[in-house]
């Protein structure tokens, strides 16, 4: 056995080869090399997945690991139908035995490649690289999870423009379509057409303004996104103090589109935005936020005027303030130096601000994805399947109205796309008939009667 894991490990394609071919002149050999085989995987991929110490490099590891035992099954073992369905197997077994996890990284390493800046691979190769995730994306049962967390970082490629390529996003959104069906990604497709509808709107919000009085700012060009909220993720409302002159153009911009849409409601989510910003005699400086309330007319504003001027939320502020007074182009003096913003803290424009570049770009500190973003992605997770849950259970009942415990939970584990304890399944249960969707028989308590 150790002599086999040897071979496996160390890829000794010709000793595997010839392994084969005398173990295929047994009988039952080739049963018992498959079995080895299939063993010698769940082992191996365990130890990638199980580790949070190996989560950075878990997806590529099953990459590597995947694409090495493919070589193998072709090379050494004729492609034998066996040691296809066996890898297939062992894949599926081992990667679920860390429950969602493998889901979020994997959404995670995806969002690596598409972003913009990815300069390893061509589109071809990119597009081969998606095609291999979607190998490891269909032995995944939490496909939910990865939906979330793929959601989330979509998101954000979208609004922040920095997706690498509108074409290898839609075909991964394909390919997605493709493996689970329209259900699974109507949202996703919803947010890229939120995405061109907004181009229209913009267009026709410009020519609109071109026959008005001009009672607003004009040097200032607005662009608005106009997202669905039942397609993006959940962000918190932020009730920022915008500088006057940008109020003007949002008024304006509500007025034009309530007016062609009635009933509808905007709300304003300014974290979302992006700003460019041109100074003269200094630089042409692009900006990822609108915290520059030192550029006022007084000298120097401490971190609490600051904050009471602009109303941002406190780790947003010091977020911006150290992008702008911290980072490699610091159009903002912190008084005193340092790479942290503390209460006590002062700032000040700063005139003495050079650039070789003509346009500079100053993206937010941000900081590693937080546990509380994190949370909320797994609790957003957590209730979706709670719902899920309970519409299959009434769903069920309401056809066969009445069912034994042990055949309504065979059902659900028929119907439900994502790994569930019973245990849970029993909590959902109990939870419909405090809410009386059903009842337990009063004569078996082991049965429950749907309620009309």
């Amino acid at each position: 056995k150790g002599s086999w894991d040897n071979l496996l490990e160390e890829n000794r394609l010709s000793d595997l080869q010839l392994l084969y071919s005398l173990f295929s002149r047994v009988k039952n050999g080739t049963a018992e090399l498959c079995s080895n085989f299939n063993q010698y995987i769940k082992k191996k991929g365990r130890t990638i997945v199980i580790d949070p110490e190996k989560d950075k490099s878990l997806v590529q590891d099953l990459l590597d690991f995947k694409d090495k035992m493919d070589n193998i099954v072709n090379s050494c073992f004729e492609h034998n139908d066996k040691f296809v369905n066996s890898l297939r197997e062992a894949f599926e077994f081992f990667i679920n035995q860390r429950a969602n996890k493998p889901a979020e990284l994997i959404a995670k390493y995806v969002d690596l490649k598409l972003r913009a800046g990815n300069k390893e691979a061509t589109e071809e190769e990119l597009e081969q690289i998606l095609d291999k995730i979607m190998v490891l994306f269909r032995f995944i049962h939490g496909k939910d999870v990865f939906e979330a967390f793929y959601k989330k970082d979509l998101a954000k490629r979208l609004l922040v423009g920095k997706s690498a390529s509108v074409d290898a996003e839609k075909s991964m959104l394909s390919k997605l379509k493709q493996e689970c069906g329209g259900g699974f990604t109507s949202k996703l497709e919803g947010m890229f057409k939120d995405m061109e509808l907004s181009k229209d709107i913009n267009i026709a919000f410009k020519q609109h303004l071109v026959g008005q009085e001009k009672d607003y700012n004009t040097s200032i060009d607005l662009t608005v996104n106009i997202l669905t909220m039942g397609y993006w993720p959940t962000y918190p409302i932020m009730d920022v103090t915008m500088p006057p002159q940008l109020v003007a153009l949002q008024g304006l911009f509500s007025k034009f589109y309530l007016a062609k849409h009635s009933g509808r409601k905007l709300q304003w989510q300014p974290t979302l935005g992006r700003s460019s910003i041109r100074a003269q005699r200094i630089c042409r400086c692009h900006s990822s936020r609108h915290s520059c309330c030192c550029s006022q007319p007084k000298d120097t504003l401490a971190f609490d005027e600051v904050k009471t001027l602009s109303n941002i939320e406190d780790g947003e502020l010091r977020r911006t303030l150290q992008s702008l007074a911290c980072g490699k182009a610091r159009v903002i003096t912190k008084i005193p130096k340092g790479r942290e913003i503390e209460d006590g803290d002062k700032f000040q424009f700063n005139n003495e601000f050079t650039n070789k570049l003509f346009r500079i770009k100053i993206n937010q500190i941000q900081m590693k994805e937080t546990t509380e973003e994190q949370k909320a992605t797994e609790e957003r997770v957590y209730q979706d399947r709670q719902y899920q849950i309970d519409a299959a259970i009434v769903r069920i009942m309401k056809m066969r109205k009445t069912l034994s415990h042990n055949l309504l939970i065979s059902e659900l584990y028929k119907q439900l796309t994502f790994p569930v304890k019973p245990a849970d399944l029993k909590k959902r249960i109990e939870s419909l008939i405090d809410r009386d969707y059903m009842e337990r028989d009063k004569d078996n308590q082991n049965q429950y009667n749907y309620v009309a």
